[in-house]
């Protein structure tokens, strides 16, 4: 006879064998499955007849739920409803094809039938369809598992407004598209010259000059008369002539060069390398204040590993039998050994060495030393020390999705690069920390880790060692979900420079 566990476990897998992207249909779940599943906090309900595998370790009101699933439903539910006769539309096309990870408002989609309506959904957050077959784009194609437009086609037909209010994600795509594709998309679709007009000035305004050029050649060649204009208010936040192909890495990069100048005005100016000494005994005297509680979080995924777990009895969502004594004791060991590892690279910081280098050869050691404690102890798999992510993570509270896992090994490199280039530690202290949070590189310890980067690189310029005390989480969360939501990096650079000053005085 089953036990409790193994008959939750096994209505688990039955649900998950039916779910897409953990996302399923009221009429593909037994009604035994669904009660069972709802009363242990593992399947939610999203709108009347759609559900959601989840854990019950969600805490109400938490938005995080939805960060995880939106894409999953909007997915499994636009198939179910359209199949193949449906797309996003251009403007949310392009947030997909720029790499614009935030869950939005207000998803519009363009349908082949029916009228139009909206779906409203969790977190005040909904769908606006309408139908409107005539412009429908085909082909089309799959981005985060929904059809979106060409990105030709989505910067023909984008609204003028999209080069202003959303300005990054533009050039972005200029960035990305190619010239040619551009040319036969429009002329291919009569009625666009003012399109091509308007693209031929943004890539001219980005300093894309040869696209800009061949762009043009191009439809004067084919009869066009076009008439170049400028279609943003703004400066490029990018360099001229940049080009990439990953839209994660343009975004960063894009970021930084904006929130740069606000760092460099308003964090103090670095006093100059203190000696090592004198600086690694001030360090040990305040080792013991604690560090910060990581912002990664896992566990609203239903794994394979979680219901083998649940199968065996190791794993019970209302009384966990971990020792959560044990669990402290050896974050504590993790933390310890992690300190002593920063310690050895700010000896070599301290004498002069380049610290993003240093940092970033080093790495691996602080969290390898953060986890292998309790990798050891069992209460993490020995797979845990291997590296960056394999999935993706949320931040509990946050309407921040850190960019997907295959971007990170990318990112790390583009930000290395953009410290290495950087020559004001504060700017590095500040936009480091940032930008590795943002990243979120590892499935857990991504605020201790950054945090040490944050210390490490001030020390490079003789700041003191700063403490982000307990009773300010609240708005050091704050700060930093203003700079990854809204890109005002302003208020994070003030908190920092005020715990900093309080950390001296200890």
């Amino acid at each position: 006879m089953n036990t409790p566990q193994q008959a939750l476990a096994a209505a688990l897998q039955r649900v998950r064998d039916r779910s897409t992207g953990e996302v399923v249909r009221g009429p593909d779940i037994s009604p035994p499955d669904r009660r069972l599943l709802t009363k242990r906090g593992f399947l939610v309900e999203i709108i009347k007849g759609w559900y959601a595998l989840t854990t019950p370790q969600a805490e109400r009101g938490d938005t995080t739920f939805w960060h995880v699933h939106f894409w999953g439903f909007a997915s499994v539910y636009l198939r179910h409803r359209f199949g193949p006769d449906y797309s996003l539309s251009a403007e949310h096309s392009l947030d997909l094809w720029t790499g614009n990870t935030q869950t939005p408002a207000q998803l519009i989609v363009i349908a082949v039938k029916g009228g139009t309506s909206t779906l409203q959904l969790p977190n005040h957050t909904s769908l606006l369809i309408y139908a409107d077959k005539k412009n429908l784009p085909k082909p089309t194609e799959i981005l985060q598992g929904v059809q979106v437009m060409p990105l030709a086609l989505a910067l023909v037909r984008v609204s003028p407004g999209f080069f202003q209010h959303s300005a990054t994600n533009a050039e972005i795509a200029l960035r990305l598209v190619r010239a040619d594709d551009l040319s036969r998309t429009i002329l291919s679709n009569p009625g666009t010259t003012s399109a091509a007009g308007r693209l031929v000035g943004a890539f001219r305004h980005c300093g894309l000059t040869d696209p800009a050029d061949r762009l043009a050649a191009d439809l004067t060649a084919a009869g066009l008369d076009i008439k170049e204009t400028n279609p943003f208010a703004a400066p490029p936040r990018l360099p001229a002539g940049l080009l990439f192909t990953s839209p994660h890495v343009g975004r960063l990069k894009a970021l930084w060069q904006h929130m740069r100048p606000t760092v460099h005005a308003l964090f103090p100016a670095a006093p100059g390398l203190m000696p090592a000494e004198a600086y690694l005994n001030r360090l040990a005297e305040i080792y013991t204040h604690d560090a910060y509680n990581s912002l990664s979080i896992e566990g609203y995924q239903v794994t394979p590993e979680l219901i083998t777990r649940i199968a065996s009895g190791e794993w019970d969502p209302e009384a966990n039998g971990v020792d959560q004594a044990q669990v402290d004791a050896m974050a504590a060991k993790g933390y310890h050994a992690a300190f002593q590892a920063v310690t050895a690279s700010l000896r070599a910081i301290l004498q002069g060495k380049p610290a993003p280098v240093i940092i970033n050869h080093d790495l691996p050691d602080w969290y390898r030393a953060l986890f292998s404690p309790s990798v050891q102890a069992g209460l993490l798999p020995g797979y845990a020390l291997a590296g960056f992510r394999n999935r993706a993570v949320f931040i509990r509270g946050s309407e921040h999705v850190p960019p997907p896992h295959e971007a990170v090994p990318e990112l790390l490199d583009t930000l290395f690069e953009l410290l290495a280039a950087e020559p004001s530690a504060g700017v590095q202290a500040i936009l480091g920390h940032f930008f590795f949070v943002y990243i979120h590189p590892y499935s857990d310890g991504n605020g201790r880790i950054g945090r040490f980067i944050l210390n490490a690189l001030l020390a490079s310029g003789g700041y003191p060692w700063t403490v982000i005390r307990v009773e300010n989480r609240k708005a050091y969360m704050a700060a930093l979900e203003n700079a990854s939501v809204r890109h005002d990096i302003g208020d994070f650079t003030r908190f920092v420079a005020a715990e900093m000053v309080a950390s001296a005085k200890l």
